[in-house]
């Protein structure tokens, strides 16, 4: 069990080191966001805006949790990546011939993942004020719970998937054909509500990220605000409803990942 518990911490803070050292990386985990925000988000709001939307709120606004969403959801799956390449390279190889269990390599991967994404969650919160959103040290807190609770979930899924995957040109292949759906259907571009087509209501309902992007809603928008929003079907569901889906989430996904990891080869 102690080897576990080492492997599992050794395994997590490399993952959180490659993160540190690769500035190009934080480069961009904040250019993306912030071109969603000033383009598509100014642009939208600027011609066409959101049926339905309280006064003071416009698109952009309504779409900062989306955002935040999206890049948790690219950097959770591509986390999954380093698998790959740590194969091709013999790293991986290395730490399974090593006398430690494969369940403790799947999870410090997982965790180290959940905590990278945790941590460009905290860069992205500088954006919040461009996007009209006032902060709030418990709203910050729960964010960030959310954030880690929805990374691991995905950084799981994506292991479970890596795992099976003989390149990286494939994993990118297969994940990138999965996760824009994933990302449309989330209620980050527009809101889950009943002017939505049936199939794809349907959809969004079945979508993990849908119930993310809904608790980072919760925890960003407060008081009144939250409740105009609520009654005008941009929030979609309680947060405890939302917190209930990520839990069972991080909870089955993580054994699915641990599982996948411990039965490659």
């Amino acid at each position: 069990m102690t080897n576990g518990l080492n492997a599992m911490y050794t395994i997590w803070l490399r993952e959180i080191w490659r993160f540190v050292r690769e500035r190009e990386r934080i480069v961009g985990m904040v250019g993306q966001p912030l071109l969603y925000l000033l383009i598509i988000g100014k642009g939208i709001s600027a011609t066409m805006g959101i049926r339905g939307a309280p006064a003071g709120v416009d698109y952009v606004t309504f779409m900062y949790p989306g955002i935040v969403g999206m890049s948790i959801l690219f950097t959770s799956i591509f986390s999954a990546v380093s698998v790959i390449w740590d194969r091709e390279f013999g790293f991986l190889k290395e730490v399974l011939v090593a006398p430690v269990p494969r369940w403790a390599v799947a999870l410090g991967k997982a965790l180290g993942g959940a905590t990278v994404t945790t941590l460009q969650t905290v860069i992205l919160l500088v954006l919040a004020p461009f996007a009209g959103i006032r902060l709030t040290v418990g709203g910050v807190v729960e964010m960030l719970a959310l954030a880690f609770l929805l990374s691991l979930a995905l950084t799981s899924f994506g292991l479970a998937v890596a795992s099976r995957m003989t390149s990286m040109q494939g994993f990118q292949m297969f994940m990138n054909f999965l996760i824009m759906p994933l990302f449309f259907l989330s209620g980050a571009m527009f809101p889950l509500t009943d002017r939505v087509p049936a199939w794809m209501r349907a959809l969004m309902h079945v979508d993990p990220l849908t119930y993310g992007v809904d608790a980072l809603r919760h925890a960003l928008y407060t008081g009144p605000v939250l409740e105009v929003m609520r009654a005008a079907q941009l929030v979609r569901f309680d947060l405890w409803t939302d917190i209930a889906v990520l839990a069972g989430l991080s909870l089955a996904l993580s054994a699915i990942g641990t599982a996948a990891f411990s039965r490659a080869s």
